[in-house]
């Protein structure tokens, strides 16, 4: 085998080890899951939009726990316009925090303070 050939297959290996360790590692469980869960199965939800640096705080936050947080994005992009649903529930800021009895926080929040909201338990 020449030299060349040997380099190759050496990267090649290397390549798939470093895509086998990507894939295990999304399909790892986010450290905040549970508690995201809680917080969607507790009526709570975050408005917010893709340009907002708060609302990324917020989501970073959570890592990919996020995913199962109830979101609704209030940015149509493309257009200065907010969408219908946030209009209709008249969202000013973002990120707005909106808890089952219809209160409202503004403001990038603690996952803590979100605990203590939503009677959600919070493991470290």
């Amino acid at each position: 085998m020449g030299k060349g050939k040997a380099i190759l297959i050496g990267v090649l290996v290397i390549i798939t080890a470093i895509g086998a360790y990507s894939y295990s590692q999304s399909k790892k469980p986010g450290k905040f899951d549970d508690f995201a869960k809680c917080l969607t199965a507790n009526d709570v939800k975050m408005f917010g939009a893709y340009w907002c640096g708060a609302c990324a705080q917020q989501k970073n936050l959570f890592g990919k726990s996020f995913n199962y947080v109830n979101y609704v994005e209030c940015a149509v992009r493309g257009s200065d316009i907010q969408s219908g649903v946030c209009r209709e529930n008249e969202i000013e800021s973002y990120p707005t925090w909106e808890f089952a009895d219809g209160s409202r926080q503004t403001g990038v929040l603690p996952l803590g303070s979100l605990a203590e909201r939503s009677n959600c338990e919070l493991q470290q």
